[in-house]
């Protein structure tokens, strides 16, 4: 719930709220839209080179601390960057509709910030791709069941919310004004409850991070 709106709309959002344009209007506009869709895309690439890197990071980070308390880690940084995104995105309109980026330079100013997010999510994504599968081998590798169908299962749980998020983030931005802005608001809420709940809820595991003999990293 706090992944999707970001990997449904993460482009779009740049097209429309940090670079202020519009795939419908005129053709400044257009190109305005144009312009934030291929530096979306840019910032997909950075945030691949940084989930690359971190892939490497997770093994050392769950000997650490545990792979609790990585997971939770990872959640509170999507939080933070998906909160980011909501303010960053009332920044952008603020000086685009006061015209102030033209006389201090905030625009541009925005627009690398909106890169640095795309570059941070890579680490937590890297964490998500990974860790929830080894921790859900480690819990069930006792109880007969088959970590295969555990994992079976993970799947499940994690087609479900895209579904619910495709199907309803739409109305959902349309009901609070258009834009992409209660998506990511949202998702920040999903991504704060998520890593509470693994603090809380999730027992603590051994700091092997194969111990379970599965590695999705």
């Amino acid at each position: 719930m706090s992944w999707f709106p970001f990997f449904l709309f993460d482009t779009d959002w740049m097209g429309r709220e940090v670079y202020h344009g519009d795939p419908k209007g005129n053709a400044s506009e257009r190109k305005a839209y144009d312009d934030g869709v291929r530096e979306g895309a840019f910032g997909l690439l950075l945030n691949s080179v940084v989930l690359g890197i971190g892939s490497f990071l997770i093994d050392p980070l769950c000997r650490m601390i545990g792979a609790r308390l990585v997971w939770a880690i990872s959640n509170f940084i999507v939080f933070a960057c998906m909160l980011a995104t909501t303010i960053l995105s009332w920044i952008s309109y603020d000086l685009y509709s006061s015209k102030l980026q033209h006389i201090v330079g905030a625009d541009k100013t925005v627009k690398t910030s909106a890169l640095i997010l795309f570059s941070l999510l890579g680490l937590p994504l890297s964490i998500t791709y990974s860790v929830p599968f080894s921790v859900t081998a480690e819990l069930t590798a006792g109880t007969g069941g088959g970590q295969g169908l555990a994992t079976g299962v993970l799947n499940l749980a994690i087609v479900a919310p895209q579904i619910v998020v495709s199907l309803g983030a739409g109305p959902w931005d349309k009901l609070l004004g258009g834009g992409n802005v209660p998506a990511f608001a949202l998702a920040s809420v999903f991504s704060l409850a998520a890593g509470v709940l693994a603090v809380i809820k999730l027992p603590k595991l051994s700091n092997n991070y194969q111990s379970a003999g599965f590695h999705m990293g």
